[in-house]
């Protein structure tokens, strides 16, 4: 863990930077799987499974008894949690439902907008050591509400060739189509070019490891959108000694248990504060079956002292954390002053991962300061915006002329010659209108 007593702007880059993803061979093997999946379809995603996971499928897609059965071995008082999770989720995403407008701009001009939904989307599930069923609802729950067509969901298998009996649980809740078992570069390249039984889809959603990311990033290279920037996991904690150490500790704890690359970071103007948490930490590690992994990814952690209110939000902004967990006397001033963030929790009550499963908000963020740039995800995300216009023929012969020069000052001849042919057919026709009146 590394401390510091200041948090001058010249060691801002220091304290932003993140863990770098590696390039190059990474890069390569992207290629190379990307290439094989699209040239030998379902072949290719069995081959790299048993390669890179030590396991071979006779079948991708998880058939309806496979996940009937799976599904029903959750115990109910999980089937509880993930139904109450859902129903928030849903609040929370049917609150964002778009509504179209339509406007004149001018008399004559009509222009409006509609929303409508991505047609064939992929949802990436990490699975591995921690199954993330939570992510289920995250991401196939706004696909419902948005009225996506088709839902696809990859996620790697067990050892034993198995889905997770939550994820098939959640799966079968929130209308997902199909299930493939099939997870990192080869399940990203099968949802960008389609298989014989894996869909190619329109957009990607879902989250993870180094493999993923650069994967996603292939496959928009290869016209499928992706939901957004993605790499590990972090959390920032802004605290005074309003805050309760051990519940700061356990919050730190919680996003560090995520991987070895996961960064923390407790910005506090109380030295004893961060104290008292530091040995809150020692306290809970080895309580925790993931404990190696979290002193891992402590080891990259950040305590930082800020006696000044305005410095810290600054930082904090330049920051852009995932998460960001303010419990401070000046809440109302760090709220007003917020700009860059992916999703913020108040007070000693509101764990990060309250969010990351039942409250309602979405915990798929932007990481790696693309706070500054990306939203948290939500129902736009699975939908398009469309617009239209309609130009009366009297609105059309007053913007003709402006559409002209315009053109023209663009060196577009063909742009300025669609709206003077209109225009000139239009005089013609008031002309022979007016001869024949004559006449």
């Amino acid at each position: 863990m590394r401390k510091y007593k200041n948090i001058a702007r010249t060691l801002w880059p220091e304290l932003c930077a993140r863990p770098k993803l590696q390039t190059g061979a990474l890069d390569e093997l992207v290629q190379t799987v990307f290439e094989k999946v699209k040239k030998e379809g379902e072949e290719a995603v069995k081959f790299y499974t048993q390669q890179f996971d030590k396991i071979e499928l006779s079948s991708l897609v998880v058939s309806a008894e496979e996940w009937e059965t799976g599904a029903a071995k959750v115990p109910p008082a999980l089937k509880k949690a993930i139904l109450r999770a859902k129903k928030n989720v849903e609040q929370f995403h049917e609150a964002q439902r778009p509504e179209g407008f339509s406007l004149e701009t001018e008399p004559g001009i009509r222009c409006w907008q509609k929303s409508v939904p991505v047609e064939k989307v992929g949802i990436y599930i990490p699975g591995g050591t921690a199954p993330l069923f939570s992510t289920v609802l995250m991401l196939a729950v706004p696909a419902q509400i948005a009225g996506c067509e088709q839902v696809v969901l990859c996620t790697p298998p067990d050892k034993q060739g198995k889905v997770a009996p939550a994820i098939l649980f959640a799966a079968k809740i929130t209308g997902v189509n199909r299930i493939v078992k099939a997870g990192g570069i080869q399940a990203i390249a099968a949802l960008t070019f389609g298989t014989e039984n894996i869909p190619k889809v329109d957009k990607i959603f879902g989250p993870g490891n180094q493999y993923v990311t650069a994967a996603k990033q292939k496959a928009q290279t290869e016209g499928v959108a992706i939901d957004l920037p993605a790499g590990p996991s972090e959390l920032m904690v802004v605290a005074d000694d309003s805050a309760q150490p051990a519940f700061v500790a356990s919050d730190l704890l919680s996003q560090a248990e995520h991987g070895t690359d996961s960064q923390v970071v407790c910005v506090s103007d109380s030295l004893e504060l961060l104290e008292k948490i530091n040995d809150e930490l020692e306290k809970q590690l080895p309580q925790l079956p993931r404990e190696a992994i979290a002193r891992a990814a402590l080891k990259n952690a950040r305590f930082l002292f800020s006696a000044d209110k305005t410095e810290t939000i600054n930082f904090v902004n330049e920051y852009a954390p995932e998460h960001l967990i303010i419990v401070s006397r000046e809440e109302d001033f760090y709220l007003q002053n917020l700009k860059n963030a992916g999703s913020v929790f108040l007070g000693n009550y509101s764990p990060e991962s309250a969010g990351d499963y039942i409250s309602g908000t979405n915990h798929t963020l932007p990481t790696g300061g693309f706070a500054r740039s990306y939203g948290s995800l939500g129902l736009d995300d699975f939908m398009k915006k469309i617009s239209f216009q309609r130009i009366s023929r009297e609105a059309f012969g007053k913007l003709a002329a402006d559409i002209d020069i315009m053109a023209k000052t663009e060196g577009l001849q063909a742009h300025a010659r669609a709206a003077t042919i209109r225009l000139d057919a239009e005089r013609k026709t008031g002309l022979t209108q007016s001869n024949q009146e004559k006449e």
